[in-house]
């Protein structure tokens, strides 16, 4: 599957890479510098998956102030483009490079052979090497605490989903949203449309105005722009916020948002180059690591909705509750075939291997 993914990644967007550099503040002689590059799949709107690694760029700054120096560049298509702009980076003196795309693993990877002093951060990718970490987020923990607060607002029992790509991650929040809706509303579905591209503002609207055609009156996505949240505004339904608080889009569509909290992560791995303890190696955090966050409830949630939203994503954090563990009775997939046993929960290898697609979930794997 990630053969044939990243064959679509590479003709995915058709942006022009945009190079930007943040003034130098000014620093004392004896200060040690780091320049950190990041490498940006869309353009950095107002609010998504880019705005959300921008913001942790600037957490960096703001932490380390003068003793560092970051370089930011968007809209860089996965694939040539991707591995020209991260030679660039690698080329002009900066010591760590950040690429948060999942379609930039690969160039990430050879460009790095070239550049052995220089540190790369594969956000989202899962291959690595000496001088290559991997980062993600466990989505997926925030996605099964918006179907609780999806579960309890929805009125038509049908919500929609406008996807991606249907690799391991999107697959997990889809499950994941899906488990936590009917954990509250079991008779609950999921329609999801797959775009098979991360960002394209009008399909992305498109997608979402079929889906409330459809019963859907809460929604959530797996895109990086605003378009859905916009449409849900538009005509008067529900909203899960992915990526970013997207309340200045949707002021009365947003019920809550799944947030991505890439500062803290990036502003150690910056201070690892800075005093030499850089090493490579894989985290996968969540919301007890401080990486997900749910909340940025919509003024339509009923304040009982939010503590219940609250207490669950502490139960989480506490790993008192999994989205992708079975209770008395098996979890199957939407073909009925069982895929967590009673009583057990997935294994982190299991779930980054997820092929199928929960029950309640219509429809099936685009292939």
């Amino acid at each position: 599957m990630y053969k044939n993914l990243a064959a679509a990644l590479a003709a995915a967007c058709f942006f022009a890479p945009v190079f930007s550099q943040t003034p130098t503040p000014p620093q004392s002689p004896a200060a040690a510098v780091v320049k950190a590059g990041f490498v940006y799949v869309t353009p950095v709107t107002d609010a998504g998956w880019t705005r959300q690694h921008d913001e942790g760029r600037k957490a960096v700054e703001a932490a380390l102030g003068s003793r560092v120096q970051t370089t930011f560049v968007d809209n860089v298509p996965e694939g040539a483009d991707a591995e020209r702009v991260i030679r660039d980076l690698a080329a002009t003196g900066h010591q760590i490079i950040f690429t948060p795309s999942f379609g930039y693993m690969e160039p990430t990877l050879k460009v790095a052979q070239d550049f052995p002093n220089v540190k790369f951060e594969s956000i989202t990718g899962y291959k690595q090497a000496p001088n290559v970490a991997t980062a993600n987020a466990r989505y997926y923990e925030g996605r099964y605490l918006a179907g609780i607060a999806a579960g309890r607002m929805s009125k038509t029992g049908v919500a929609g989903y406008v996807a991606g790509f249907p690799i391991p991650e999107v697959l997990q929040g889809i499950n994941a949203f899906t488990l936590g809706l009917r954990s509250v509303n079991p008779q609950a579905t999921v329609k999801v449309v797959w775009l098979n591209v991360w960002f394209d503002p009008p399909r992305e609207r498109d997608a979402a105005m079929a889906l409330f055609n459809q019963d859907v009156d809460v929604i959530a996505f797996h895109t990086g722009s605003t378009a859905v949240m916009a449409a849900a505004q538009e005509r008067g339904k529900m909203a899960v916020a992915y990526h970013s608080d997207m309340r200045k889009t949707g002021p009365d569509a947003q019920i809550v948002a799944v947030t991505h909290q890439w500062g803290a992560y990036y502003t150690g791995r910056v201070r690892a180059v800075q005093n030499g303890s850089w090493k490579s190696g894989n985290v996968w955090g969540g919301v007890r690591e401080g990486m997900i966050r749910v909340g940025d409830f919509g003024s339509r949630v009923p304040p009982a909705v939010q503590q219940e939203v609250l207490a669950a994503q502490k139960a989480v954090g506490a790993g008192r509750v999994h989205p992708f563990r079975a209770g008395k009775a098996v979890v199957r997939d939407n073909e009925g075939h069982e895929v967590i046993p009673a009583g057990t929960t997935l294994s982190d290898a299991q779930i980054l291997q997820m092929n199928w697609l929960a029950e309640g979930v219509q429809g099936k794997l685009p292939r």
